[in-house]
């Protein structure tokens, strides 16, 4: 019995899918529940399992065509198996008996010592038979044909060729090019800087990592002391947590922060939900979790949805400065940057400590430049003394 193999109804918002991988061919065995293609939007990778047990018998679509919701891509033979291979039987063997062209047992120890196939030689013999004489005939052809390749002098590339490769660009890739675009041309983007002094969260990190550890499983990072600190400071500043709607200010009692993360494929922006809810060690297991399954391409489309404010870290690569580019419809996004130790003034004095600088990318259009500058400030004075997370000042 024939079992048709569909494209998985796409989410409302995506129009179509790209066929990105093929982990089955025609003829092979597949076990139901056992993904056999690798469907790429424009947002995520969809993974297509077999409904059956059996073998794949056809398949419609190659890698790099595009799909349309509900489109056949293949078909399986149910509950059909490969014959398994008798004890003591080479798989030669069973290649040769299930191989038009009938052969003896002398010829088929020939083929399994020069790992050859039957298809692989023409028989002289009646009915196409191979004979012995035909097998050492074709392995000192094929002895001369490997010689006369190894005589032939491989061109050398001239030195200061160059060289181009063109691929075509991933789905994901072309989406993200397509929204950064889009922020820039819509949005009036500025982008405000300040610095903070990592000390006390350091100090903090290193007083409480082992018992955080301990009792949560998981490691107390810098990501949770900076969503708690910017979900507080979202709160003073509703604006920045806002986005605009056509002609309406859209002001959201909710704080979902989107964290940037980094794949093969291209960056992704999962979603921490009601992240003014979640504790510290909450905000480090979704993080990780997250990061986890985003480079594997087993993200949703629905934790990539939606977000009131991104948070992203191009410090985890050693960037010191940037401007980070707003993630529409959001109004604002946090650029973390790399921690250097570096000379400040204390109290009168010169001394070391680890510094990062803060970008605050915004919408001009919603956020004056006072607002920004105070939601960043804010940002700051919380992560220098952390206890005023706690105290809620």
């Amino acid at each position: 019995m024939s079992i048709e193999v569909k494209v998985p109804v796409l989410p409302e918002s995506v129009a179509d899918a790209t066929i990105a991988t093929w982990h089955k061919q025609v003829g092979e065995q597949v076990s139901r529940d056992e993904n056999i293609v690798d469907l790429e939007t424009d947002k995520v990778v969809l993974e297509v399992p077999s409904p059956v047990d059996g073998i794949l018998q056809e398949i419609l679509y190659k890698e790099g065509d595009t799909v349309l919701s509900g489109e056949l891509l293949a078909r399986i033979t149910e509950g059909v198996a490969a014959a398994p291979v008798a004890e003591g039987q080479s798989a030669v063997e069973k290649e040769s008996m299930a191989d038009d062209k009938p052969t003896s047992p002398a010829v088929r120890r020939m083929l399994a010592e020069h790992d050859l196939q039957p298809s692989q030689i023409k028989g002289s013999g009646k009915e196409g038979r191979i004979s012995k004489e035909d097998v050492l005939a074709f392995i000192e052809s094929k002895r001369a044909t490997s010689s006369k390749a190894a005589s032939v002098v491989t061109p050398v590339v001239a030195v200061g060729a160059r060289e181009e490769q063109r691929v075509p660009m991933t789905r994901l890739r072309a989406k993200i090019a397509e929204r950064l675009v889009e922020a820039q041309q819509t949005a009036a983007m500025l982008t405000t800087f300040n610095e903070v002094n990592l000390q006390a969260v350091m100090d903090m990190r290193s007083q409480y990592k082992d018992a955080f550890e301990k009792k949560h499983g998981v490691k107390l990072g810098f990501m949770s002391f900076f969503t708690k600190a910017v979900v507080e400071s979202l709160k003073r500043f509703p604006a920045v947590n806002a986005s605009i709607d056509g002609q309406d200010i859209v002001y959201h009692g909710y704080h979902d922060i989107g964290i940037a993360v980094s794949t093969e494929r291209g960056l992704v922006v999962p979603v921490l939900r009601d992240a003014e809810q979640l504790s510290m060690a909450e905000v480090e297991l979704q993080i990780g979790d997250y990061a986890a399954r985003a480079r594997k391409g087993k993200l949703t489309l629905d934790e990539m949805q939606g977000g009131t404010f991104t948070i992203t870290n191009g410090g985890v690569f050693g960037s010191l400065l940037a401007t980070p580019i707003l993630n529409p419809p959001q109004a604002g996004i946090l650029g973390m940057h790399k921690i250097e130790q570096r000379p400040v003034v204390e109290k009168g004095e010169i001394v070391i400590r680890p510094m990062m600088y803060l970008a605050l990318s915004y919408d001009h259009r919603l956020i004056d430049g006072k607002e920004s500058v105070q939601f960043l400030v804010s940002v700051k004075e919380l992560l220098e003394d952390p206890s005023r997370l706690l105290l809620n000042v």
